[in-house]
């Protein structure tokens, strides 16, 4: 019986045992499932556009199309403010962050209503399908903040007062933060839609209205001074604004404003985790 015992001590290479508490959660096994990770980042990508005439021709269309629409409407038709930068820049900028944290925030929130059926067959840390999501995202946005690059050294060349700033060293910072933020949210919009299934509904709405509360198609020197700490409390609006500050050499950035945004997204990103490592014990008995 010992000896059994041993054997099978040393033929498990892993256990599977129930945890109750909130905080027991096991990150480092998402280490131990980098490779499926990858599989599901490989996942992600392939199936958006495998049957598309386009194909990946609309990580670049998307941006493109959008900053054009911003340009007609806000730039030349509201005429709202650009801080002097040429509109196609300055709400390029803004666009690519945006829309690099809206796709992580909108995926993620629907990472249990999508994936309840795999879920339901085997075990696997469940976080692995999120955090996916983000590193799938972060190639269409490095494919678009390239575009954006070209667009930048185009009015470099033309002699637009453009300037290149220590901040853009903060770049991966800055994605780090949005990919804490987006995922942060999203685990936790999921989490919630497994009872709610309202709020599915509202994700995308959500999301729309809250870019508009982001610096995207104004700027915050534009806001008068009574209104602009409501504004930058909005942890998004310090990165958009620093993205600006380090490749255009444009905008209302300080670094304490940024800081708050870095602190938020830790603990957003940590009550997300911990509420769905709750949740994923029991959410197949509500999806």
């Amino acid at each position: 019986m010992k000896n059994n015992t041993q054997i099978s001590e040393n033929y498990w290479t892993e256990v599977i045992l129930p945890h109750s508490s909130w905080f027991n959660l096991k990150l480092t096994e998402l280490w131990h499932y980098r490779d499926l990770i990858m599989l599901f980042v490989r996942r992600d990508i392939v199936a958006v556009y495998k049957q598309t005439i386009l194909g990946p021709l609309w990580y670049i269309i998307q941006p493109i199309l959008t900053t054009l629409v911003f340009t007609i409407v806000f730039g030349n038709i509201a005429r709202l403010s650009t801080d002097g930068l040429p509109p196609v820049l300055f709400y390029l900028a803004g666009v690519v962050g945006w829309q690099y944290f809206s796709n992580c925030i909108i995926k993620t929130s629907y990472t249990f209503i999508n994936n309840a059926q795999i879920f339901g067959k085997v075990y696997f840390p469940r976080l692995t399908v999120p955090i996916s999501i983000v590193i799938s995202s972060l190639l269409t946005f490095t494919i678009q903040f390239l575009l954006f690059l070209i667009f930048v050294f185009y009015y470099y060349l033309k002699g637009v007062d453009i300037k290149l700033t220590s901040a853009a060293l903060m770049l991966p910072l800055l994605v780090l933060i949005m990919a804490l933020l987006g995922l942060g949210l999203g685990i936790i919009i999921s989490s919630l839609t497994t009872k709610y299934r309202d709020l599915q509904f509202l994700v995308a709405f959500g999301v729309q209205l809250f870019m508009y509360a982001t610096p995207i198609i104004w700027p915050i020197s534009s806001i008068p001074e009574k209104w602009k700490m409501f504004l930058i409390a909005n942890p998004m609006a310090p990165i958009i604004e620093a993205i600006r500050y380090g490749f255009l050499g444009s905008g209302s950035f300080t670094y304490c404003q940024l800081i708050y945004s870095t602190i938020f997204s830790i603990v957003i990103f940590f009550i997300g985790v911990i509420l769905f490592n709750k949740v994923e014990k029991n959410f197949m008995d509500t999806v």
